[in-house]
């Protein structure tokens, strides 16, 4: 499995992140546009997810539902809305989007056992730029 990453641009927490994608998730599909389809999309669409970078940390992801076409010959990269917070994992910012082996993937936050899940997600990524969690 394959995934991308991609800075929060603009995002000041992934609370202020995830109000972001419902506003427009309530426009309709949610996606973003890249110029060029990846070379590997097909191990991306619909298995890989999108991986959020806020404050040089990765902190969340969306999964990726499929690509397709946008104004202007453009590629739509079309998201799941729904944020699911991960163990914060430092990654350096970069323009576009950038390939993220599964191996490398952080893993989901909300398991039972550690609680996180249930912390609200400013507090969240709060610890997680104190390098806490």
């Amino acid at each position: 499995m394959l995934h991308l990453t991609k800075v929060a641009f603009g995002a000041t927490s992934v609370e202020h992140l995830a109000e972001r994608l419902a506003l427009r998730a309530a426009d309709g599909p949610v996606f973003l546009t890249t110029r060029y389809l990846p070379k590997r999309h097909e191990e991306v669409a619909g298995q890989g997810s999108l991986f959020w970078i806020l404050k040089h940390q990765l902190v969340a992801r969306s999964a990726i539902l499929g690509f397709g076409e946008a104004e202007g010959g453009r590629v739509a990269i079309h998201i799941d809305p729904a944020l699911v917070l991960v163990q914060a994992r430092p990654k350096r910012a970069h323009q576009g989007w950038r390939y993220l082996e599964a191996a490398d993937a952080p893993a989901d936050l909300g398991g039972e056992t550690d609680g996180l899940a249930a912390m609200p997600p400013a507090l969240v990524g709060r610890l997680a730029e104190l390098a806490l969690i």
